[in-house]
Parts: C-alpha cells; structure tokens; sequence
C-alpha cells in the first residue's frame, strides 16, 4: 500500500507573502503535493502571476493582496478564501523585511516595523486564521523563522529579534492549539539567496563567510524547502508540535570548519 500521509490532496492552504522567494516556492510545492493554494502578498501584479502558476497546476486559487501590517486585510482574505473555497487547513507565514544597520544607529521606527512584519504580521494571521481552524478543529500553521532564530547574524538586530520571537510564539501557539487540533510549527531556512537578502550575500564578506560555516559549502535552492513544508502540513506530521525544522546546510550544527 503506498504512503499517502504527505500528500495534499483536497487541503486548502494560504501562503502569506507567497508570491516572491521562499513563499513562491512553498507555495507551488504545496500545490504540487496536491492543496488548493491562495498565495497573497501586497504586490498585485505577483499575485497574478503566482495565481497564474498554481491555476496552471490545476489548483483552485485566488487573486487577492493583503498586507499583514493592516489587520482587517488579513480578514478580508481569511472571509474571501472560506467565502469561495470553504475552508483552510493551511497557513504559512513568509511575509518578512529586514535592514542591515549598525543598533547604535537604528532608529526605533525602523526597529519597530521590522518587528511589525515579521512578528506581529505572523500574530494577526495566526489569529485570523486560527480561529476557523480551532472552530473545525483542525489546522497546520507553518511560520518562517530563520538562522537568527538561534544565533546573531551581524547588524540585523531587529529582524533577529523578530525571528528569535517567531519561535517563541510557534511554541506559545502549539501549547495552546495543539490540544484543541491546530499543529504550530515552523522552519528555519539557512541561507537562500532571495531578492530579501541578495545585497547582503552577492560577493561579499558575508555571503563568504555564510559559505565557511556551512557545512555543504553553497547556498541553498529554494525548491529545497518544500519537503519540510509538505511534511509540517501534511498528516505526517501529526504529533509534530511547537517544533522549528532546520533546513540550513548544516550552519547551525557547525563549530571550526577548517
């Protein structure tokens, strides 16, 4: 009897920030395990494009932007996918924005929007579709954390807290959700080179030393995140709970390289 337990089919999921890098890829790769894919993000013209994709894989979908620094935007895209496709058994969080600056230098506007984004941003979704979810009983949320999550990355101060926070919330949501059916996990990617982060790593010190201390010696391919997000929204992942997965090379289990 084949393994089915990773596979999709007849699961509805919503991809914020879906329509660029890593969200892009997830959620293509959902699609192609078999879900019916909503990918948003506030860019309209990618929106179409990625809803272009995922129709063309001959998933159900929608075209709507959200940005999930404005609340009652999230609503509206939460009341439009149930509205039109009935459910969501899926969230992933990948909306994200980061600054490299020195913390002496950064001011608190900035520090608070990168927070905005990245944190509170991952808070309304995770409230807005989680409450469907916990009223079925039944849910997968995927958040986005990062390396940062874990250890410090130089002069990005705001986006490590926000992503160190990411984890502690994931683990907040699954202590409080997971009795009631809602599974709260999230991945933290190593370094993937995207349109976020491609300044900080296109031939210079950084990017060089991200390479050091990887263990495999080269950035990641984004299509070699999907295995995790299919697993973590899959029944495979059942008993998987309040849990970051790693998909970094091996940065983090790295010590002396050389």
């Amino acid at each position: 009897m084949a393994y089915d337990k990773l596979s999709l089919e007849g699961r509805v999921a919503v991809v914020l920030g879906g329509t660029s890098g890593i969200g892009k890829q997830l959620a293509l790769g959902l699609a192609q395990a078999g879900a019916d894919v909503v990918a948003a993000s506030r860019r309209s013209s990618e929106v179409e494009a990625t809803a272009e994709a995922l129709a063309g894989l001959g998933r159900r979908t929608l075209r709507l932007t959200c940005d999930v620094c404005d609340r009652s935007s999230i609503d509206r895209l939460r009341d439009a996918v149930l509205a039109e496709l009935g459910k969501v058994d899926i969230l992933v969080n990948c909306a994200g924005r980061t600054q490299r600056v020195p913390t002496l230098e950064v001011s608190e506007a900035d520090f608070q929007a990168i927070l905005d984004t990245n944190l509170v941003g991952t808070l309304r979704a995770c409230q807005a579709f989680g409450r469907p979810m916990l009223e079925r009983g039944y849910g997968r949320i995927v958040n986005i954390a990062s390396l940062s999550s874990f250890v410090a990355l130089y002069e990005v101060a705001a986006y490590s807290a926000s992503k160190a926070a990411v984890v502690s919330l994931t683990q907040s949501l699954a202590l409080e959700w997971g009795p009631r059916g809602v599974n709260v996990n999230a991945i933290a990617p190593g370094v993937f080179r995207t349109r976020l982060n491609e300044a900080l790593l296109d031939g210079t010190p950084r990017g060089k030393e991200y390479l050091l201390r990887t263990p495999m010696k080269r950035f990641g391919q984004l299509e070699e995140l999907v295995g995790a997000a299919i697993f973590l929204s899959s029944e495979a992942a059942s008993f998987v709970n309040g849990e970051t997965i790693a998909v970094d090379g091996g940065f983090l289990a790295s010590g002396v390289n050389q």
